[in-house]
Order: C-alpha cells, then sequence, then structure tokens
C-alpha cells in the first residue's frame, strides 16, 4: 500500500505551514517516497485515540507498521529510502541523535515560549513568566549555535536531524529571538529553501483553501 499520513481538515490560520504533518510530508518529497494524506476533523475522537493516544497529527500507515509522533514517523521514512540518512552507520547514529536533540533538548524550550505567547497568553501568569522562558530558550539557541559552528549543516550532509531541527527553528520568532543567532538563522534559511520543503508546504497550505471556500459561502 501506498504510506499514509494523517492531518487535519481545516486549521486556524496561525497554525497553517507548522502542523507538524509538514515534517512528515517534508520526508516524504527528500526521499522521493509516495505517500497519501487521509484527513481528519479531529484528533480527539475514539476512533482516532485508539491509534493516537494523545489525540494529535500525523498518525502513519504502510505494509508494516502503524505510527504516530512525527519524529518517530520521519525516522522511519527515512529508514525505507535514502536521502536523510547517511549510509554509514556512525553517520546515520548522528543523524538519529540530531534528530531526538531537536525534539527533546531545543523544542520544549521553544513549545514553552509559543504556549506563554499563544495558547496561554490570556492567563494572568503569562505575561510574568515570559522573560524567564526566553532567557531559557536563548540560553539553549545559544548552545546549538555553538554546536553547528561554521558547519553548513549539523553534521556532513541534509539528514532527518536538520529536518526536524528545522521544523522546531521555524517557530521561533524570528526578529525578536533568532535573528540574534546569525548562523542560526542562516541554516533554518537553507534548509527551508529545500525544493522539498517548499513542496511539503505548499501542499499543506493547500488543503485549506477548499475549506476556507465553503466557509465563506456559508457565511
Amino acid at each position: 500500500m501506498t504510506p499514509s499520513i494523517t492531518t487535519f481538515r481545516w486549521v486556524p490560520p496561525f497554525a497553517r505551514g507548522h502542523v507538524r504533518d509538514i515534517r512528515a510530508r517534508w520526508a516524504f518529497e527528500e526521499t522521493g517516497v509516495a505517500y497519501h494524506v487521509d484527513l481528519v476533523e479531529s484528533a480527539k475522537t475514539p476512533e482516532h485515540r485508539a491509534f493516537q493516544p494523545f489525540g494529535q497529527v500525523p498518525t502513519y500507515r504502510d505494509d508494516t507498521v502503524e505510527l504516530f509522533e512525527s519524529g518517530a514517523i520521519v525516522l522511519h521514512i527515512a529508514r525505507q529510502a535514502p536521502g536523510l540518512l547517511p549510509a554509514d552507520p556512525p553517520g546515520r547514529a548522528r543523524a538519529e541523535q540530531w534528530v531526538i536533540a531537536a525534539l527533546n533538548s531545543v523544542e520544549p524550550f521553544v513549545t514553552d515560549l509559543v504556549t506563554v505567547d499563544l495558547f496561554q497568553a490570556d492567563k494572568p501568569w503569562s505575561s510574568t513568566r515570559r522573560p524567564a522562558v526566553v532567557e531559557a530558550l536563548r540560553a539553549r539557541l545559544g548552545d546549538l549555535a555553538a554546536a553547528l559552528g561554521d558547519k553548513t549543516f549539523l553534521d556532513d550532509a541534509f539528514s532527518a536531524g536538520d529536518l526536524i531541527m528545522a521544523c522546531v527553528l521555524r517557530s521561533v520568532p524570528r526578529n525578536e529571538i533568532l535573528a540574534a543567532y546569525p548562523t542560526l538563522l542562516a541554516y533554518l534559511d537553507r534548509c527551508t529553501a529545500r525544493p522539498a520543503f517548499r513542496k511539503a508546504l505548499a501542499d499543506q497550505l493547500a488543503l485549506y483553501a477548499p475549506a476556507d471556500k465553503r466557509a465563506e459561502v456559508t457565511a
């Protein structure tokens, strides 16, 4: 069967381009693997939770496995076809290391900022907590910038680790925070200039036009 992923049929404008099926889409495009997208209205239904216990997207299916969690999905795709993991075992291990680092050592700090700025911005403690959240994120970005140094990518060539790291960095405010780390900003722009990312982004954004049009008609 053609591999398939799930994602939302519609999301509000602020989330567009950032729903995590973009990670799987990008991996498919980098490896040249055809895929199918199944659309869901909600990830909180019993049917979806039976597959994804936390009520999130994306999920993944192929002939051999059913998966959830975007990092696991990207690594599975990368292992099926060349393009995102080096051929040599040490290189593969380092690429997988950076996938895990992006998800565990960087993304939680980004998520904290998104939470105070967006999802819980109306809470009385949000503005008070924000300076500490920004300070912690800046420290972690400084660590990442030092690790990247003057390299083009995190290791010898673009890999699944760069794909996930770039997806994480896309949620960092560019002017307020990321611009203070020119090497990271340039790195992010190199990653997202790749044709595979541009195609994945365009395909995700194209999902929402029909739903927007229906909303205009019924308004």
